[in-house]
């Protein structure tokens, strides 16, 4: 186990070296923040324990390094410190810190804080090792029927193009064009939710503000009035929408504000019938800007709410669904990681409803 120690006072790095040292531990050490970023990048430890205060690159200035680099940004931190205040404490944990430990400490006080921060690493690694064999396993049954579903649609009907072209009226070209552009808009949605929810799972997805990157949604109101009225066509159920909204800005990335309320809505037209109504809310409320989109389908019970996941598709021997379950579970980790939150209320029978809840400008 590889440990990085960075400290600009000689003897308390030397103490600390050594007691990791005699602990069976590799150890690295660094006189300066600026230092100990540079040995990171390139070494690559289990471990980085920190001074806060130095003179040449503080622990907070190494610990935003830290974990702005995808490289080094897993590296689990303990900050060591002289004046563990709330406020510095605070402003660690905001950065990434995983733990503190106060001075003066004794050598068996450093070593049951390291051996607790990486047991907690191995159970963090372990739990995702597990959730990703789930993930290998339900990817295994669902995905290939869902890719072949709409590939199988596309190479159909290009294929009576290609075969009876001078015998097709012009009608009939456009109704087998329009079938392949229905199925491959399914195929490429299907595609982008799983490369979002691989790289959300696999954590390489990081929501941070990007040079030119907007992160502001403006005109909400004329935003989600055309999202819903886009989906309800693709449904032919235009007349069963009912939208009502206040136009707001909300911090949130424009690209995903369209994933998410795209997914909502395909979840709420795909599972309720033609001639029920689908009701899209935008309103203003104490926790944010509430998105609420209902509908009077099938609905779903507490256990299958709870259970929401990728590639589970509930009751499917009962219905004939389409999609891989991915809709909703890419939509709610994208709104959890730009301060939201997606919670479902649904009754059997019923209907079900949306509400997300986005921070407001």
């Amino acid at each position: 186990m590889k440990v990085l120690v960075v400290e600009d006072e000689m003897s308390q790095l030397q103490f600390v070296l050594t007691v990791l040292k005699n602990n069976g531990f590799d150890v690295l050490g660094a006189e300066n923040g600026s230092r100990g970023v540079a040995i990171a990048r390139i070494e690559h430890p289990d471990l980085i324990i920190t001074d806060i205060h130095m003179s040449d690159g503080g622990g907070f200035d190494l610990l935003s390094a830290i974990r702005s680099d995808s490289s080094t940004a897993t590296i689990p931190v303990i900050l060591m410190t002289a004046l563990a205040d709330r406020a510095g404490m605070r402003q660690g944990m905001e950065l990434g810190a995983d733990d503190y430990i106060p001075k003066p400490f004794t050598a068996e006080e450093l070593i049951s804080a390291i051996n607790s921060r990486l047991q907690k690493q191995q159970e963090v690694l372990r739990k995702a090792n597990k959730k990703l064999d789930e993930l290998r396993v339900s990817m295994s049954v669902t995905l290939p029927h869902e890719l072949r579903t709409p590939l199988n649609g596309i190479l159909g009907y290009a294929d009576l193009l290609r075969k009876q072209a001078a015998d097709l009226e012009t009608a009939e070209v456009s109704k087998m064009a329009e079938r392949i552009h229905k199925n491959a808009k399914r195929l490429q949605r299907l595609v982008e939710n799983y490369l979002i929810y691989a790289q959300l799972e696999l954590k390489q997805t990081e929501l941070h503000k990007k040079e030119g990157e907007e992160m502001v949604t403006k005109d909400v109101e004329a935003k989600l009035d055309e999202l819903a009225k886009t989906k309800a066509k693709d449904f032919n159920r235009e007349n069963d929408l009912d939208v009502k909204v206040e136009d707001v800005a909300v911090s949130f990335i424009p690209q995903y504000f369209d994933k998410v309320v795209e997914e909502v809505l395909d979840n709420a037209f795909k599972f309720s019938k033609g001639g029920t109504q689908v009701k899209v809310r935008g309103e203003v409320g104490d926790a944010g800007y509430l998105i609420k989109v209902q509908d009077s389908g099938r609905g779903m019970r507490a256990d299958q709410i709870a259970e929401v996941a990728a590639f589970n598709q509930f009751d499917r021997k009962f219905f004939e669904q389409q999609g891989s379950g991915l809709g909703l579970t890419v939509a709610r980790r994208l709104v959890q990681l730009q301060g939201g939150s997606l919670k479902i209320q649904s009754q059997v029978d019923v209907g079900t409803t949306v509400t997300v809840t986005l921070l407001q400008i």
